[in-house]
């Protein structure tokens, strides 16, 4: 399985080369959050993970999730209301939230690169992640008609 450029081996690979355990339950959670574009919270992951392993724990998530964000496989997306959610996708790029949804969507512009790329030049500031986050309303939430 690929997952967005890492295969469970590279995963495995990453993991081990900081000293981590590659346990059963650790590569699930690795393979169901680097695999979502979905923006999934901790919790989220969790339900998913426990359909394979029933005795994995939150904790054990939690602490996976910590994982992942410091071999830079994740980003920590937190916001003023609500859990946090986690990000498998490090190329620059915007972040579309929906503040009625709460849905989170990708993307990809060339303007994301481009004003890391000028923060970098005009400060000598070297960027090792990005977040640029648009809110709004997304185009499901602003096609339902509005409920009285």
């Amino acid at each position: 399985m690929i997952i967005y450029g890492k295969s469970d081996a590279s995963t495995i690979e990453a993991l081990r080369r900081k000293g981590y355990k590659a346990t059963p339950q650790r590569i699930a959670i690795c393979r169901i959050a680097l695999n979502s574009r979905e923006h999934p919270s901790a919790q989220q992951v969790y339900d998913e993970v426990k359909k394979i392993h029933p005795t994995v724990s939150l904790a054990t998530v939690y602490k996976t999730m910590e994982v992942l964000r410091h071999l830079n496989l994740v980003q920590e997306l937190n916001f003023p209301e609500g859990q946090a959610r986690f990000d498998s996708y490090m190329n620059p790029h915007i972040n579309l939230i929906c503040l009625k949804c709460g849905k989170i969507t990708d993307l990809e512009d060339a303007t994301a690169t481009e004003i890391t790329k000028k923060v970098a030049a005009a400060t000598k500031f070297k960027p090792n992640s990005q977040r640029i986050d648009v809110y709004g309303i997304c185009r499901k939430c602003s096609a339902r008609p509005l409920v009285r």
